[in-house]
């Protein structure tokens, strides 16, 4: 009789055998229900899988103590067969989880443009449902011809003398049509605002752009509005990555940029103003460029650069408030994450200000792109009398997210990547998961994974919110000219990403605006009337989102402000009467135009356009 071969394993024992293949058990079970840091949660796992995975593990577990208690020599037999019943479970475990991922997980994706012509660094939406999209003049051929025998003639420029190709393009929502604009002078980590007026704002950049301050006015999709250069007024002080504001009475702070630790103003107001916070809070990578700043409704400004915060008050040009440091490191370029301003609701006397993500110190210093990205966020009451930070984790470390205000109060955290720092060519693992933080949840359960992406969006990607609820995603260049074979190759795509309130199951929710003003004055009673599919339960809510200007993974002006409403009443026309009252002050809405949404048990209308004016 043949005896059975044994599989001899030169210097390894029977049990490290044992021991390793335990471990490689456990190892796997716990990614599988690991609810704070893997991309897989117990939630997203069925019964019957859960179920499956227990008794699998149980036969696995089973099997390594047989090998440990085997003669000396393991049976390669035995080990073959555990061998196999690990790769299925592995296999199982890996197929379910991708089919969790793309399947449950909530949000969908969808392409909007194939090819846009250019890379969107700067992103604004306008009233008249059109995306300004913007990026740098000094960038070489674009995929994008201005037409009509339009070129930009520049002696100076680093790769085109004679530059036909647009660098801008206005993005028509309803057709999906790209119509190109002419900028001029080179827009390169600049900044803007939305005007009073709804004209877009557009200040500094680098080079003959550096001090130049231009506008858009925007107008109707079929319409030939482009770019104008203001010629008659400059910046007092060169803006590159700086941040615009626009305050309560419709003027414009511009804040910081390299090198100018200063606010100024549009329209200008005596020059430019020292702001030395800016230069105490710099470090030896910088980290004080795309300043956070949002207008507190107490008509103050919270601005926070690096790791610090204060209250400004512009007014007297004086610090009203310090607050202390937020843990974690450096959290604005080049080492940035992001920031949003919750809603503003009920009295509007509170504001609650969220810092998450950025990448670690020295990064950026040893260009390091596999350096992994801070998780962690910072929530404080900027209004409180004794505000203090609370520290919460992502499920992801992330640097150059972007931080979108939903028509719920939510805050979609999306694009960016998990490891590295900004700047060109800087970082790597790309960040695919959005991420849905839920502000009145518990600590410890406000950030929910969300259905992936397939899209890298990297450094000078931008995210911004669409009347309609979508999340418009564009841009990712993160090569000086435009790259197109690379590992992170320059994206010209266009995406929306769809929140789980826009899923087919919830249509009968969604309300329908019929009728609402066009423009409202502050603190004037009005009535918003909609229809809604199935019977209303509960309050209807009416919430103000502005349209920001986006870059940089930072949402500049950023703000949703919850209306005070009285209980929907039906009318005989089968509507229901909402009765709303419009904000009390511009600094608790900036005069603008506002995408009103109603919202209905968590779904958001398509919103329409209101002017908020004094």
């Amino acid at each position: 009789m043949l005896q059975q071969p044994t599989l001899h394993l030169p210097g390894t024992h029977r049990t490290t055998v044992a021991v390793e293949f335990q471990r490689r058990i456990t190892l796997n079970s716990s990614h599988a229900f690991d609810d704070q840091r893997s991309t897989f949660h117990s939630a997203d796992f069925s019964f019957a899988d859960t179920l499956l995975y227990f008794i699998v593990l149980k036969l696995l577990l089973k099997c390594s103590n047989e090998i440990h208690h085997s003669s000396v020599f393991t049976s390669p037999v035995l080990l073959m067969d555990c061998l196999n019943l690990f790769l299925l479970f592995t296999f199982t475990f890996a197929c379910s989880s991708t089919i969790s991922t793309r399947a449950d997980l909530p949000g969908t994706w969808e392409l909007v443009l194939a090819d846009a012509g250019i890379s969107s660094m700067h992103t604004a939406v306008t009233r008249f449902n059109t995306v300004v999209l913007l990026d740098r003049t000094n960038i070489g051929p674009s995929r994008k011809m201005l037409g009509r025998g339009r070129c930009r003639f520049d002696r100076n420029d680093r790769a085109l003398k004679r530059d036909c190709y647009a660098h801008s393009a206005i993005l028509d929502l309803q057709t999906n049509q790209i119509r190109p604009l002419m900028i001029l002078t080179d827009t390169w980590c600049s900044s803007g605002q939305i005007l009073a007026d709804g004209t877009v704002l557009q200040t500094g950049g680098d080079l003959d752009g550096y001090k130049k301050i231009r506008k858009f006015s925007p107008c109707e999709a079929n319409g030939l509005c482009d770019w104008v250069e203001l010629d008659d007024v400059e910046l007092v002080n060169g803006r590159w990555y700086g941040t615009d504001q626009i305050l309560p009475d419709g003027s414009v702070i511009i804040l910081g940029g390299k090198g100018a630790n200063t606010v100024e103003y549009y329209p200008p107001r005596n020059g430019a103003v020292s702001f030395p916070f800016l230069a105490d809070v710099e470090d030896k990578q910088m980290d004080n460029l795309y300043p956070y700043v949002h207008l507190l409704p107490n008509g103050h400004l919270f601005i926070f650069a690096n790791d610090k915060a204060v209250m400004y008050d512009y007014e007297t040009n004086k610090i009203a408030r310090e607050y202390p440091p937020l843990d974690g490191g450096p959290r604005n370029y080049p080492s940035a994450g992001s920031s949003a301003m919750l809603a503003l609701e009920g009295d509007f006397s509170t504001a609650v200000i969220v810092v998450c993500g950025g990448a670690q110190f020295g990064a950026f210093i040893q260009r390091s792109t596999d350096t992994p990205a801070h998780g962690s966020c910072g929530r404080i009451i900027a209004t409180s009398a004794d505000p203090t930070w609370e520290m919460e984790d992502m499920p992801f470390g992330r640097i150059m997210g972007d931080m979108v205000m939903l028509p719920t109060g939510d805050v979609l955290i999306i694009n960016g990547a998990q490891a590295g720092t900004q700047g060109f060519e800087m970082a790597s693992n790309p960040c695919l998961f959005p991420v849905l933080y839920r502000p009145t949840q518990p600590a410890g359960l406000r950030f929910m994974t969300l259905n992936p992406g397939n899209i890298p969006r990297m450094y000078h990607s931008t995210a911004n919110l669409l009347p309609d609820g979508r999340v418009l995603i564009a841009g990712s260049n993160p090569h000086y000219f435009y790259k197109f074979k690379a590992e992170f190759p320059t994206e010209l795509r266009i995406e929306a990403f769809s929140p789980e309130y826009l899923s087919s199951d919830r249509t009968n929710l969604r309300p329908v605006i019929e009728e609402i003003p066009e423009t409202v004055r502050y603190g004037e009673a009005f009535d918003v009337f909609v229809t809604v599919p199935l019977p209303v339960v509960g309050i209807l809510e009416v919430n103000l989102g502005n349209a920001p200007f986006a870059t940089h993974s930072f949402q500049q002006g950023q703000r949703l402000v919850k209306l005070t409403v009285t209980p929907s009443v039906p009318d005989a026309n089968g509507r229901y009467r909402v009765g709303c009252t419009a904000p009390p002050n511009g600094a608790v809405a900036p005069p603008s135009y506002y995408m009103a949404f109603v919202v209905n048990q968590g779904v958001p209308s398509v919103a329409r356009w209101v002017h908020l004016i004094p």
